[in-house]
């Protein structure tokens, strides 16, 4: 029912027919807007700090109900910046939770502090806040949840400890009626290209309701610099372009209908998947509002399956295979977190993008019940 969302692409051998993201039908729908924007752009050579940056910070800012956004140049980098305007630094801690992409961690190390890591929960895989009252110690600075998979995680149960909030995956999302980014002191986003709310590159902003956290972060993103040529503190170079604000802006625009968009399609695949055996489909916390970044079951004999999918040409994926104590980089953390560790050995990302239609979910749906019998 409906256009198919984008010519078959090539993976590896194989021929992906329905993606995992269709970043071109996105394309498709705001060419002209960012057309446009970047040639004004171009006709005023304004490439870094333009009036687009600005203006998409004031919009992002409105959108997600917080005084500031903040532009910089990817998440991992807001993530960073946030915790580094709240004073983080060598020797201190950060509680995260096991499952999670390897930036949430990468942005603690590069702050010179130490990742403590938690188990999820169960049901939704987001973090175990009754674990982190045990992980936070005379160091630890701040804890970092993450929004996983579109959905918030339960902030409101880490009491203590500053909070901010991976909320890469989660724009426009909402917990109990409140906005992710306003949840914590501070959130990271990203915008990378298949994100919610993606650029056309990298690029990410840090959300915050706090003046002296806005100004830190400002300063920071800027070489250290109010102005030029003066640098009272040691600063990076991690700013939001001005053609990626071109892109933002016009995407903006047509976030909410997209969220809603994926939502009816999760809720047409929560319902499709309702009598497949052995599929565990993704279980939403009570007084969330998800935006379904990523609609992840949970199947034995994954990589199987994930093969039979690819087969069929079904672009499915894993988010996400290992977890952190588990990785080269971070093993040496240690500790035993069996849900992150059980679910990595289950999780199966299913296409999913504002565009998909229900013919195309129908073809996941028994491509996957297919893979699962036989």
């Amino acid at each position: 029912m409906g256009r198919r969302a984008g010519p078959p692409v090539a993976w590896g051998e194989r021929v992906i027919e329905i993606p995992l993201v269709d970043l071109r039908a996105q394309h498709e729908q705001v060419a002209d807007e960012v057309a446009d924007g970047w040639a004004e752009v171009l006709k005023t050579t304004a490439f870094i700090n333009g009036p687009q940056v600005a203006r998409f910070e004031s919009e992002f800012a409105a959108y997600q109900e917080v005084p500031h956004a903040i532009g910089v140049g990817n998440g991992t980098d807001a993530i960073e910046l946030a915790l580094r305007a709240l004073g983080v630094g060598h020797g201190d801690e950060v509680v995260l939770p096991a499952n999670t992409f390897i930036a949430t961690a990468e942005a603690v190390a590069r702050c010179g502090a130490t990742p403590v890591l938690v188990d999820c929960v169960d049901d939704t895989l987001l973090i175990d806040a009754s674990q982190v009252s045990s992980a936070v110690t005379s160091r630890t600075k701040a804890v970092v949840p993450v929004h996983l998979y579109g959905q918030a995680a339960p902030v409101e149960l880490i009491t203590g400890v500053p909070v901010v909030e991976d909320a890469a995956q989660a724009q426009g999302a909402r917990r109990n009626g409140v906005a992710v980014g306003g949840l914590g002191v501070a959130a990271a986003t990203s915008f990378y290209p298949g994100k919610n709310l993606g650029a056309y590159g990298d690029s990410g902003a840090v959300l915050t309701t706090s003046d002296a956290i806005a100004e830190s972060v400002k300063l920071l993103r800027e070489h250290g610099s109010p102005r030029k040529y003066e640098h009272p503190v040691l600063g990076f170079n991690s700013r939001l372009d001005t053609l990626q604000a071109v892109v933002l802006s016009a995407k903006l625009r047509r976030l909410e209908a997209w969220n809603q968009a994926r939502r009816a399609a999760a809720a047409r695949y929560t319902e499709m998947l309702a009598d497949v055996e052995r599929v565990r489909v993704p279980v939403v916390l009570d007084g969330n509002l998800p935006v379904w970044h990523l609609y992840v079951v949970r199947v034995p004999d994954r990589d199987r399956v994930l093969s039979s999918l690819h087969a069929a040409g079904i672009g499915a994926g894993i988010h996400y295979p290992t977890p952190l104590h588990k990785t080269g980089a971070f093993g040496h953390l240690g500790g035993s977190f069996p849900v992150a560790e059980q679910s990595a050995a289950e999780l199966l990302s299913l296409p999913l993008f504002p565009e998909i239609t229900e013919s195309q979910q129908t073809r996941v749906v028994e491509a996957l019940t297919e893979a699962l019998n036989d």
